[in-house]
């Protein structure tokens, strides 16, 4: 039996007022919810609403913060440090997006990082709105406290997947870009432990160095690591990009690993770019175009699905879900309805 379909809109109403059960204020919650229910629209099913349980749990014991504004550690105008004091990243992050946007118009280049932000959810969910403005938006962060990913050579975990993400303009549909520096995240390597089922390919490292697509041996000790992008083949890249997002993100912000956290949470890079204020954003749009048109042209082998832009299965299953209705990931459905029922919500109708 297939899964139910929902309005996208009745499941944002839904993840808002469990939000607002468990202490949010409903501007902030309406906002988190919007993010969630955006990244399940475009297929990453683990970085949407699948978190909802977890940030209740956080906002419940307190690691999540209900209220209170990001503290203001330097402001030079183009250049914004805040402390997010564990506020909702999602919150957080749109707070940075709406500062920076409103300062492009003076500042070709406007950047804003952000320690001790609360989990910041799935990065391709932030990216359309504002590459449909016309700007080029750059975001990546890291979680200080976690360490699953092991540098390329070792065996002990060093850091976390350290996702980066883009937003490119072009004269029709942006690029939407949102890869981890990690073969893997740990939210999918987590989901498939919880399903019994095993990874796609073999993207662990266990502890006696042997390759894995067993997810349960990230659990078992010592525990397997992630393997950094590109694999015993070519890890070293991935790597290099690993240790690049943690200075853009805990070196900048001034709060990473060195001060020993000791909560959930994210550092945040990001940088917004005002292609008028260079080469012109007509001519940035028509250069983007050029280059993704040639890439779909490109000739594949026989009976080969044809070359695809990053985002643009994301952005036609969006297109779809809004239309048609969101069919939430198996296990997904199930852990809502077990919130609904703790806080007194009524679950949408399909």
């Amino acid at each position: 039996m297939p899964e139910p379909r929902y309005h996208y809109k009745e499941l944002i109403r839904l993840a808002s007022s469990l939000l607002e059960k468990a202490g949010m204020e409903a501007e902030r919650a309406w906002t988190i919810a919007e993010v969630l229910t955006e990244a399940d629209l475009m297929g990453h099913t683990t970085h949407g609403l699948a978190l909802l349980p977890a940030y209740l749990k956080e906002l419940e014991s307190g690691g999540m913060a209900k209220s209170g504004e990001p503290e203001i550690v330097q402001d030079l105008g183009a250049a914004v440090t805040w402390d997010g004091h564990y506020l909702p990243g999602p919150w957080l992050v749109h707070q940075a997006i709406s500062l920076a946007t409103e300062r492009a118009a003076k500042h070709p280049v406007v950047t804003v990082v952000i320690r001790r932000s609360h989990h910041i959810a799935c990065l391709a969910a932030y990216l359309e709105k504002v590459a449909r403005q016309g700007f080029f938006i750059l975001l990546s962060c890291s979680d200080p406290i976690n360490k699953t990913v092991a540098p390329y050579g070792g065996l002990k975990a060093t850091y976390s997947p350290n996702p980066m993400a883009a937003g490119i303009p072009t004269q029709g549909d942006p690029i939407i870009i949102d890869v981890s520096t990690s073969t893997t995240a740990n939210a999918l390597v987590i989901q498939k432990h919880r399903e019994g089922a095993r990874l796609p390919h073999p993207w662990l490292l266990d502890g006696n160095g042997q390759l894995t697509d067993n997810p349960s041996t990230f659990f078992e000790g010592p525990p397997a690591t992630i393997l950094p992008l590109g694999g015993l083949d070519a890890g070293y890249k991935g790597f290099a990009l690993g240790l690049l997002v943690e200075a853009l993100t805990n070196a900048l912000s001034g709060f990473g690993r060195a001060e020993g956290p000791t909560q959930w949470g994210g550092s945040v890079f990001l940088q917004l770019i005002n292609p008028g204020a260079f080469g012109g954003l007509e001519y940035f749009q028509k250069e983007t175009s050029f280059l993704a048109e040639a890439c779909v042209s490109s000739p594949v082998k026989e009976g080969a699905p044809p070359v695809r832009l990053p985002g643009s299965r994301a952005l036609a299953l969006k297109k779809e879900q809004m239309g048609k209705g969101m069919q939430l990931y198996p296990g997904i459905l199930p852990a809502l309805e077990e919130c609904a029922l703790k806080y007194g919500v009524d679950m949408p109708e399909p």
